[in-house]
């Protein structure tokens, strides 16, 4: 059985993933012309989806070592999310 603990965590950082995000359109509203590359636009937006899609995959699985994939899977396209917005404009 998985810790309880560990969906609160999970819950945190969907939610504060979801603040960044609802952060940056608003940015991207008030300023349409600040996308300097437009390749790392997409790129962010590509990691973005798949992260979406694993979360989504993660909730509705039950299996436990199913779940431990997911959650490493997330963990690494966390890094590959921070590795893009590290990237200089």
């Amino acid at each position: 059985m998985g810790d309880a603990g560990e969906g609160l965590i999970d819950a945190d950082s969907r939610i504060q993933e979801r603040l960044e995000d609802l952060e940056r359109e608003r940015e991207e509203r008030r300023n349409p012309t600040a996308v300097k590359n437009p390749e790392r636009a997409r790129e962010l937006e590509s990691l973005r989806l798949a992260r979406v899609e694993l979360e989504r995959q993660f909730e509705a699985t039950t299996h436990e070592r199913r779940r431990a994939m997911l959650t490493q899977a997330l963990a690494d396209l966390d890094k590959r999310i921070a590795a893009a917005r590290a990237k200089p404009e």
